[in-house]
């Protein structure tokens, strides 16, 4: 695939580089040359067919370019995410038995004291080794094989050391393959590339996927600049997490909320209307709003957006309904790293964001008997490195691959209700899914994060974590010390109606009965998040015991 589209597309911009001035485009063409003497170096350096490459670097061409590399060579290249502290990064370069680090900068190559390491920055790929010409450099890609690994992933590790899964070839090609039919993404596209390539979602699909049907992908300067290079670069499609899309509406509300009465009252009738027209309602304004008010809103995600993509997470309803109401389509779909990604996602014209989508045609998807989601296909992974008993866990004897997540069928498309393993079972018995409920919490302006606790309790308490922007203009508006608003009187009264108003729209043995507000956001440092912003429930179980214990929980 690499040769033949560098030689199709010869001419046209695969890459977008930012830089001063804007975004240089890379072609093809030009790509395939600046790959080339990575891979000779690689060669040059012993490494063979088969042998594993680290690689940590933040999201950038550099990336794309050594992972081109590595699988034009059968080189098996493990990607560890820069902001793991340096016991995790050295654990995994370890375990999948690297032969070589590639590191974005002296600060992260520190991380690997006595391995050979390889500085991206200021290197002169090749300039040492002898040119790899095409008939080498294709006949080495031929000797890889379909069902070789091209990468070890490693799982985020919510629970225990990360494992890592092994992918291959063929579950990426099928992967893309099965996008490209069903929805229609070409060369004509323009992919926006922020998600940290180190995660499979963004591998796959702001990388390969983008790849194989010769569109262009641009990547962003920085997260600060993430709402400027949006906005200019006006891409077509995008991978995100909920959080930004959540972040984004907040920060449209927030705006329109500081803005004249009239502009406040004409958002929100636009809003109204467009939320009517999605959902099939009468709303005879449409037009109108949409041209005075549906037009600036989609500018700000460049005016070309033919659909976001989400996954990660699950999205909440309200946010995916107030995109569709400014005629931008979010799809949300679902897979895990052991399952190449993607396993199923929504469909353009036929978008249900209550639900993950349709399964992928190269993928089977059944419930079993206790309602957890198998999957089955060439996009399950081989197994995990090194780790046999792990692998036969995960796969049964027929080759489903048990999720672990808990889900159920609407017709063709696919609901998740929430993780197996999460699941909460109280003293009366009742299990409890905190995913919905955590969400719904979530959808309160003022709560950004919801962990949910209560096994062997008589009911559930929560932890919250405040949108602290929110909340000190709130505080302001009534009067309040910054500092101490947290204990203040006014604030817990202010989180415990937001839980109120959850609460009612719950079962009584679902309903959240004491909550407990927490001073600092979870983070990756804190080891309360994955690398890929997944909450670590047990981190936060055991940061947070005392003040578990003074809602009820058993220490």
């Amino acid at each position: 695939m690499f040769f033949k589209n560098c030689e199709k597309f010869a001419h046209k911009a695969l890459f977008l580089v930012p830089g001063k001035g804007g975004h240089k485009p890379v072609s093809f063409g030009e790509a395939k040359e600046l790959v080339r003497p990575i891979a000779a170096d690689l060669r040059h350096r012993g490494l063979k067919q088969g042998d594993a490459v680290a690689l940590v670097c933040e999201t950038c061409v550099e990336w794309a370019l050594v992972d081109w590399a590595c699988q034009t060579l059968g080189l098996v290249l493990v990607p560890i995410y820069p902001t793991l502290p340096a016991d995790q990064a050295q654990y995994i370069a370890s375990d999948c038995g690297a032969k070589l680090v590639v590191a974005q900068d002296e600060k992260q190559a520190a991380k690997f004291p006595g391995v050979e390491i390889l500085v991206i920055k200021g290197t002169n790929w090749g300039s040492d080794s002898p040119r790899l010409d095409d008939d080498e450099w294709v006949e080495a890609c031929r000797q890889v094989q379909l069902d070789d690994i091209a990468t070890i992933i490693y799982t985020s590790g919510t629970t225990g050391q990360p494992k890592g899964a092994m992918l291959t070839h063929r579950g990426f090609l099928s992967l893309s393959a099965d996008l490209y039919e069903s929805h229609g993404i070409d060369d004509t596209d323009l992919f926006l590339s922020f998600l940290p390539l180190s995660h499979v979602f963004e591998r796959f699909a702001g990388h390969f996927l983008a790849f194989s049907v010769g569109a262009s992908i641009a990547y962003v300067g920085s997260l600060a600049s993430l709402a400027h290079d949006l906005a200019n670069v006006k891409p077509t499609i995008m991978c995100s997490v909920p959080r930004f899309f959540e972040n984004m509406r907040s920060r449209i509300l927030d705006a329109v909320d500081k803005g004249p009465a009239m502009k406040r009252r004409l958002f929100h009738l636009a809003l109204n209307q467009g939320v009517a027209r999605a959902k099939g309602r009468f709303a005879p304004l449409y037009s109108l709003t949409d041209r005075l008010v549906g037009k600036t809103v989609r500018s700000k995600t460049g005016g070309k957006i033919k659909f976001f993509v989400s996954g990660g997470a699950a999205l909440a309803p309200t946010v995916s309904e107030f995109y569709l109401a400014f005629g931008i389509n979010i799809l949300q779909g679902y897979g895990l790293t052991e399952t190449t990604a993607a396993s199923s996602l929504n469909l353009p014209d036929d978008n249900r964001p209550w639900t993950v989508g349709v399964p992928v045609k190269c993928v089977e998807t059944k419930i079993a008997s206790d309602g957890e989601i198998l999957v089955r296909g060439p996009s399950v992974m081989k197994g995990y490195f090194n780790l046999p008993d792990d692998t036969a866990a995960a796969i049964d004897s027929e080759g489903w691959f048990h999720t672990g997540d808990i889900g159920e069928f609407e017709g063709p498309n696919l609901k998740i209700t929430d993780r197996k393993k999460d699941l909460i079972v109280l003293a009366n018995g009742k299990n409890i899914a905190p995913q919905k409920i955590e969400s719904a919490l979530k959808e309160s302006p003022m709560i950004a994060e919801a962990v949910l606790f209560g096994d062997g309790m008589e009911h559930c308490v929560a932890l919250l974590i405040p949108n602290f922007e929110r909340l000190e203009a709130w505080a302001a508006e009534h009067g309040l010390d910054r500092e101490g608003v947290l204990d203040s009187d006014e604030t817990k009264s202010l989180f415990k109606a937001e839980v109120a108003a959850v609460n009612q729209t719950l079962a009584d043995f679902e309903r959240v009965k004491k909550q407990a507000v927490l001073s600092e956001p979870f983070s990756i440092e804190g080891g309360e998040l994955t690398p890929s912003m997944k909450v670590r429930r047990k981190v936060v179980r055991e940061k947070y015991k005392q003040v578990l214990v003074t809602l009820g929980l058993d220490a």
